[in-house]
């Protein structure tokens, strides 16, 4: 026997593979035309399969109103109220998301993408029909209990869990992500400038010894004791030439 949570992915899986969008689409109010080949489920409505146009409604309020017409436009199946739904990363693509639901029920579209926007329109369900989505797929789904287009623009959006009880909607799914602040302004220092290289400077050569010839003794003694012996022979001399005069 197939897991019940398999087949619930399997099931989801499949409307998002036959679910095909048409390439014809409006900027101003988003006007897609979508072509399905089975069965899904809308907030207050059931679309067979076939072709079907969606465009967002010229409303006054701040609110997100989705009327979904049949292909030639002549018939409006239903109008549905929204939220917008953030994405990263925009693609150049109509793209569609499902809510997991139990097996042998239509997939319920849960959101519309249209290309090159970073939102898209979540669409809120009653709360009978949220509390179900909600009990498959273990997250809070947007609810309202508007009926009509006079009242989504003014009735209050909350979220059921899968218990059934309603709480305040989540901002911070349905809320753009804030931009990271600018980098503050950076005046890069100058470059030190390099310290000028010393100058270069100049050194005196000490001049080779003159070289001494190999047969000169180098003088080591000094002339002082010759002088003093020569005056010392002189004076013995002086003495004796006066006692040889005297005896003569």
């Amino acid at each position: 026997m197939m897991n019940p949570i398999r087949l619930i992915a399997l099931t989801s899986l499949a409307a998002a593979v036959s679910l095909v969008p048409s390439a014809m689409a409006d900027e101003w109010n988003k006007q897609t035309v979508m072509t399905i080949n089975e069965t899904i489920q809308l907030p207050n409505a059931t679309l067979q399969p076939g072709t079907y146009t969606l465009k967002l409604l010229d409303s006054q309020s701040d609110r997100h109103i989705v009327q979904v017409f049949d292909k030639d436009e002549k018939h409006l199946i239903t109008t549905i109220l929204a939220v917008p739904n953030y994405r990263l990363q925009p693609t150049g693509k109509t793209k569609f998301s499902f809510w997991e639901v139990p097996a042998g029920q239509p997939p319920a579209l849960r959101a519309w993408f249209y290309p090159g926007d970073n939102f898209g329109q979540e669409f809120v369900y009653p709360k009978n029909v949220s509390q179900q989505i909600a009990a498959t797929a273990k997250t809070p789904v947007p609810t309202t209990a508007a009926a009509t287009p006079e009242e989504y623009k003014s009735a209050p959006i909350t979220s059921t869990n899968e218990t059934g009880a309603s709480s305040t909607l989540d901002t911070n799914t349905y809320t753009a992500a804030a931009a990271p602040p600018p980098a503050p302004a950076v005046t890069p220092e100058p470059a030190p400038e390099p310290a000028p290289a010393p100058a270069p400077q100049e050194v005196q050569a000490t001049p080779a010894p003159t070289p001494v010839p190999a047969d000169t003794l180098p003088q080591t003694a000094s002339t002082l004791p010759l002088i003093g012996l020569a005056g010392l022979v002189s004076l013995l001399g002086f003495f004796a030439l006066r006692a040889n005069r005297v005896k003569a």
